[in-house]
């Protein structure tokens, strides 16, 4: 799911003065790739929804302000997010704010369902690849909505929705989310054939059926049976996966000893199996997990996938580990053809990276040197 990007002439500065290992102990934010999703689901019920473990992220703000635009009033209560309706529900959420953030697309299939009509703006993002939202309307049509593109303006109407059939030609995450947030409110079943797995997404399917729908989970299809009305609920989003693999990364690039503490160890395992054969020692408990670093890394090959594969979101983290291990590593990148912003700035730092089709060989170098360099999206930086 996308982040929001700002311009560098707008973005903040970071002084990082390096050449020493890590060490320490992190609590693990709520993932904001479970925290947005639920947020948009509240706009399915009239209902007080409360969401524990969102993190304080400008992308969590955004979304905020488009349900506040949407009728929701949302309120802070110790350390639980409670979004409750305010005003009748809009069907047209401010341009702005979904150009702001992709993320925010996702209001499309609630509002849809729950007022006949919506009228939602085409999303932006970062700049990582072509991210079309295709399988999203060929999704909600199959569902029974009539869909017309009028100015950069997605307008969707139904009476009804009805549950139905449909197949993903790819496991995308924020097509399986959309289908599962309408399909909340359709009459009967809608069944996902070749749908997203990731955690994140399974962590939205346990909210919805917290609010009443069923959502059964079986080896090659979701099913989500709706209804005509949801409740309210308390929801705990699940922890950072990705935030997680960061600081872990961290320790394999600088060596030195780092735990992560409150994550789904489970969640993590495409990067533990990648730690273990760079030669790194790698422990974890129920909640925790901790990489002991004590030397360079070990040269990986590596390809990115979807859930449970090697999470693109990890993958320009693990390149810059690798431009300090002993040998030659492969990274394939097969989710986003143009994730590869982060290679101007590491080679600037001193690293040998060249492009390979859709990949990168990397030879690893015995160290790196200070550079000014730019983040031009959220996970290159």
């Amino acid at each position: 799911m996308g982040g929001t990007c700002e311009s560098p002439a707008a973005a903040s500065v970071i002084l990082i003065r390096g050449g020493r290992p890590l060490s320490g102990e992190v609590l693990i934010s709520g993932a904001k790739n479970a925290a947005l999703p639920a947020i948009f689901a509240s706009l399915l019920t009239p209902e007080p929804v409360w969401l524990g473990n969102v993190p304080h992220l400008t992308d969590v703000e955004t979304a905020l302000e488009l349900i506040r635009a949407l009728g929701k009033r949302v309120r802070w209560e110790e350390h639980w997010l409670v979004i409750e309706q305010d005003a009748p529900p809009s069907d047209t959420p401010p341009r702005e704010l979904v150009q702001r953030m992709r993320a925010s697309f996702l209001c499309l299939g609630p509002i849809l369902a729950r007022k006949g009509r919506a009228r939602v703006p085409l999303p932006g993002g970062c700049p990582i690849g072509a991210r079309p939202v295709d399988l999203h309307l060929k999704g909600l049509a199959a569902l029974g909505a009539k869909i017309e593109m009028h100015g950069g303006q997605v307008v969707a109407e139904a009476q009804e929705l009805r549950g139905e059939e449909v197949r993903l030609n790819y496991p995308s995450v924020g097509a399986t989310e959309q289908l599962l947030l309408a399909g909340a409110l359709a009459q009967g079943e809608t069944t996902v054939l070749n749908p997203a797995r990731e955690p994140e997404v399974e962590d939205l399917g346990r909210l919805l059926s917290a609010i009443g729908a069923e959502v059964s989970w079986r080896r090659d299809r979701v099913v989500i049976r709706g209804r005509e009305e949801l409740s309210g609920a308390r929801h705990r989003v699940i922890p950072d996966r990705i935030e997680a693999g960061t600081y872990l990364l961290a320790a394999a690039a600088v060596g030195g000893k780092v735990r992560v503490r409150g994550v789904v160890p489970q969640h993590l395992q495409a990067l533990l199996v990648k730690l273990h054969e760079a030669a790194l020692e790698v422990n974890q408990g129920q909640d925790w997990v901790q990489v002991v670093a004590e030397g360079r890394p070990q040269a990986l090959k590596v390809e990115t996938g979807p859930y449970p594969g090697f999470p693109t979101d990890l993958q320009p983290p693990l390149v810059s580990a690798l431009t300090l291990a002993e040998g030659e590593s492969v990274v394939r990148e097969t989710v986003f053809e143009n994730r590869f912003g982060h290679v101007e700035g590491l080679v600037r730092m001193g690293a040998d990276i060249r492009r390979q089709g859709q990949g990168l060989v990397v030879r690893g170098v015995e160290k790196l040197v200070g550079a000014r360099v730019i983040a031009p999206d959220l996970r290159a930086g």
